[in-house]
């Protein structure tokens, strides 16, 4: 959260590498941040990710993404996009939907060598 929040309170960060897009920095990294949530909000055991905890990890990422383009307002060089935002939430959703799947699959996997 650190370094997501220093990064937009720079009034000119770097630019994302190759072809990519800010967007695609915004999808990634709140990603991560959903994803880091999820397992805190789990304690790092599979078996208590579940859809509490999934959406917990979503609205707390996303939440957090939209502070921060708030506070992107009083950074001189810097404004705030609702695309941005869009993008931080979904990628925190798609992360958190993928883990939680994993999950699912590596309990079910668990399961069934214990049978």
């Amino acid at each position: 959260m650190t370094a997501i929040f220093y990064t937009q309170s720079m009034a000119h960060p770097p630019q994302p590498p190759g072809g990519l897009t800010d967007k695609h920095e915004h999808f990634f990294f709140y990603g991560v941040l959903a994803v880091l949530a999820l397992r805190a909000f789990t304690k790092a055991q599979w078996r208590r990710v579940g859809a509490a905890t999934a959406l917990g990890a979503i609205v707390f990422s996303s939440l957090y993404g939209v502070v921060n383009e708030l506070h992107q307002r009083f950074v001189p060089g810097r404004s705030y996009e609702v695309a941005d935002m869009i993008a931080n939430a979904t990628g925190a959703s798609v992360a958190v939907v993928l883990v939680w799947a994993w999950s699912i699959i590596r309990r079910r996997s668990e399961t069934h060598d214990a049978l």
